[in-house]
């Protein structure tokens, strides 16, 4: 099985991407999906959150206030780095469980792991291939204003907070700009699956 991994930063498109390749046929799996798993009531990732963030971050039901948490580690880098080497032995090892078992019933299929922080944490190492989701910035503020409901400066302050965009495309084997919209995008999702494809054919990439 072909394993690619799948980046970008906030507010540029991964999901767009990641759901036309599940249309096209290849197994996809969201990261922020698997972080939420990681930290249901009662798990240990949850646990080792609330010890080093304390019990503010949890609902009244028992449930993670990933808002609550956000607002924290958002503005604090030392806290989002953290965070982050809590939560991603968590993550991965879920996410090679979930990868074998793919593997096991489709050993010539292609997967996909759609993972925002994958340069970041250096996950991305784990992958046969990386393709990276970028967009023009002032789309991507327009973009997470919208989607987020935050003014300017607060979008501006989330996106600073990450890799830039330049830097991640660096490590890119694939790259798919969705400035232009969704046709556009789908359409450099379609020729990015079909030089994978190429891949798990010939062994050779085009």
């Amino acid at each position: 099985m072909l394993r690619v991994g799948l980046t970008g930063s906030i507010a540029v498109g991964k999901s767009f991407v990641s759901g036309v390749l599940a249309e096209l046929g290849c197994r996809v799996l969201d990261a922020d999906k698997t972080a939420r798993e990681v930290v249901e009531p009662g798990s240990v990732a949850l646990r080792d959150v609330v010890a080093q963030f304390g019990p503010e971050i949890v609902q009244s039901d028992g449930t993670l206030d990933r808002a609550a948490l956000g607002a924290l580690v958002f503005r604090d880098a030392s806290k989002r780095a953290t965070l982050n080497s809590i939560l991603h032995p968590y993550i991965i090892a879920q996410q090679d469980e979930r990868l074998r078992e793919w593997e096991a019933i489709d050993a010539d299929g292609i997967a996909i792991v759609d993972a925002a922080l994958m340069i970041e944490s250096g996950g991305y190492k784990r992958f046969d291939k990386l393709i990276v989701v970028h967009c023009r910035p002032e789309v991507q503020v327009e973009r997470l204003m919208s989607r987020d409901k935050l003014d300017r400066a607060e979008a501006e302050r989330r996106i600073a907070a990450q890799m830039p965009q330049d830097e991640k495309k660096k490590f890119a084997d694939y790259l798919i700009d969705t400035s232009d919209g969704f046709e556009a995008a789908r359409q450099s999702a379609v020729e990015v699956y079909g030089k994978l494809s190429g891949f798990t054919e010939t062994g050779k990439a085009d």
